[in-house]
């Protein structure tokens, strides 16, 4: 009787099974560095924190599973295309956090699908890489802005000359750190305006829902 095999099945393969659980550990660290101490800091949604570790480690185990057998890194490739245009019916995903859905589907493949001619190192540095330039553009570059749209009913202060007590009059009823804006539909008829409010993150945050705008407005 073969001890290494039941009914077609190899019990275990002690390199393969720990070569998969560093790769994992890697992968689980990463994307938990990306969405709990980078991303949730930044944005303060527990929406999507499910969605991002879950559709990483999913995307992991299978490309790892496939992996096994063989096939072209342009598969794996296949495989995130498929995941990445997926949308969900019930609501509309804020451009920024789809970004952070396809650099979880990212870190997912490169750790599946390393295999023998890629470093320990060289792994680590691009899991590494991935996380501090996602941290720089966040923390330094963008410095935790974030987008609303406003439906704005004072008509009159749409005009340039009155652009700066707009500002004052938009910060004031949001109680948002807001440091810039855009006008964007007119509609005189009703006599609103449509105005996206570019702020940094404050206190106030916890108290407002954010809803990013689409860009196709």
């Amino acid at each position: 009787m073969d001890f290494n095999s039941f009914l077609g099945f190899s019990i275990i393969n002690t390199e393969n099974f720990l070569n998969l659980i560093l790769r994992f550990v890697i992968n689980l660290i990463t994307i938990i560095l990306l969405v709990r101490f980078i991303y949730f800091k930044i944005r303060s949604q527990r929406t999507y924190l499910f969605t991002f570790i879950m559709f990483n480690v999913i995307v992991f185990l299978v490309c790892s599973f496939l992996n096994q057998i063989t096939l072209s890194l342009g598969f794996a490739f296949g495989i995130f295309a498929i995941f990445s245009i997926l949308r969900y019916r019930t609501i509309s995903i804020p451009i920024k956090e789809m970004t952070y859905l396809f650099i979880a589907i990212s870190i997912a493949l490169i750790n599946a699908v390393s295999n023998s001619f890629i470093s320990l190192i060289e792994l680590l540095f691009t899991n590494a890489a991935i996380i501090i330039s996602t941290l720089i553009i966040e923390k330094v570059w963008m410095k935790n802005e974030n987008v609303k749209l406003i439906i704005y009913e004072k008509i009159e202060l749409i005009k340039s000359q009155n652009h700066t007590e707009l500002l004052k009059d938009l910060i004031e009823r949001t109680g948002l750190n807001i440091h810039r804006f855009e006008i964007g539909k007119i509609d005189f008829l009703r006599d609103i305006a449509e105005i996206k409010v570019y702020y940094f993150n404050n206190s106030s945050k916890h108290f407002y829902e954010e809803k990013e705008a689409d860009d196709d407005d």
